[in-house]
């Protein structure tokens, strides 16, 4: 078997294709603009997108809770609620099931 006439070698010995191929395999995966690395940085863009899209939806929340607690009805309620506070004259019972109290294996 002759190495010069090999039919799977044939396509190798034309230096155009052999630097082709080289430079194709360089830069999907060992340049500095690989594309590794290009799917790498893609993917943390989509999820500092959803971060981004999550926290828009936190401070809508955060305005409109600002604008309740802006009332005078709405920063009773929030103290009531939050801090148990009462009026003069009244009193307060908290009702706690057993269901909604922690205990030691709750973390």
């Amino acid at each position: 078997m002759k190495l010069k006439n090999n039919k799977y070698l044939k396509p190798f010995k034309n230096i155009f294709l052999l630097i082709s191929v080289v430079f194709v395999v360089w830069m999907l995966f060992f340049d500095a603009n690989s594309w590794l690395i290009h799917h790498e940085l893609n993917s943390e863009i989509e999820d500092l997108e959803d971060e981004k899209e999550y926290y828009r939806k936190e401070i809508e929340k955060d305005k409109a809770d600002l604008k309740k607690l802006s009332t005078e009805e709405g920063m009773e309620k929030f103290a009531r609620e939050e801090y148990y506070m009462k009026r003069e004259n009244e009193e307060i019972f908290i009702i706690e099931y057993e269901d909604s109290l922690k205990t030691e294996n709750d973390d």
